[in-house]
């Protein structure tokens, strides 16, 4: 059993959840808690570990014994220090980041994708790829500025859904939206000055979203490289929705349009 806090493997974990360096070096990051210990893949497990309290519930044992994978055991005050949340489940692991290609986000006629410009608030990021799974899309871009996918709240945000989204990270945009193009893939940009309501539009061929930072929305280089500016209606004095919001809005019409 693991009793101090200055053990390395200890440390590591610390490591891996405050520093995205150490998560971008070690290609792993931490997840916590019995859901997301079950939703792992097998073959991303590099190390479980739990603790004394853990041990107690006999359906946590059953858990274990049913998984058949190896664990170590860690003292409940070493096990709170090291966790990332103010109330501890009891379980967490150490795993090795999914890692996809460019390729593996294009499906076709049926390829359906967001393209994310240099989102920060990791609950949006997170929120993004459950609402993606949900929606059905292939594929989610992300920026190299976009928030840590693999920081311990965006983890949480994504429920899972990190396992089962395909992403990639643009080290430059303009490039990866010309093999979009190239892909026969059309881009729209979520912009102010669409002209054309979302819902005016026709997403059944495959269609990729451009959805820019909660402050400050697509840069304007960005934003004309898309095919078409779209917008969403807004009552009110509003100027824009949350970007996770806008984004749920336009998968989930784009899955609408393709279950007709």
């Amino acid at each position: 059993m693991i009793t101090s806090t200055s053990n390395q493997q200890m440390k590591t974990i610390v490591q891996l959840n405050k520093k995205a360096k150490a998560r971008r070096e070690l290609r792993a990051f931490i997840v916590e808690g019995i859901k997301m210990f079950r939703e792992t893949p097998r073959e991303l497990l590099q190390r479980v570990y739990v603790s004394e309290q853990f041990l107690k519930d006999e359906k946590n044992h059953v858990c274990l014994a049913d998984s058949g994978i190896e664990y170590e055991l860690v003292s409940d005050g070493v096990f709170a220090h090291v966790s990332d949340t103010n109330t501890p489940q009891g379980i967490l692991a150490v795993v090795r980041q999914p890692e996809y290609r460019f390729e593996d986000l294009l499906k076709g006629a049926g390829t359906r994708l967001l393209v994310l410009e240099d989102i920060q608030d990791p609950g949006n990021l997170g929120t993004m790829f459950r609402t993606g799974e949900g929606a059905g899309l292939t594929g989610i871009i992300m920026t190299r500025d976009t928030v840590d996918l693999f920081s311990p709240k965006t983890v949480r945000a994504t429920m899972g859904s990190i396992y089962r989204m395909p992403f990639y990270i643009a080290e430059d945009l303009a490039n990866t939206l010309e093999d979009l193009h190239r892909a026969g893939v059309h881009t729209y940009a979520a912009h102010l000055r669409g002209e054309q309501f979302y819902d005016e539009l026709d997403f059944t061929g495959p269609t990729a979203f451009l959805i820019g930072n909660e402050g400050n929305g697509l840069k304007k280089e960005t934003a004309d490289l898309a095919k078409t500016y779209l917008k969403i209606p807004m009552e009110g004095q509003l100027e824009s929705l949350n970007a996770a919001m806008a984004a749920g809005i336009l998968m989930y019409e784009a899955h609408r349009q393709c279950r007709h």
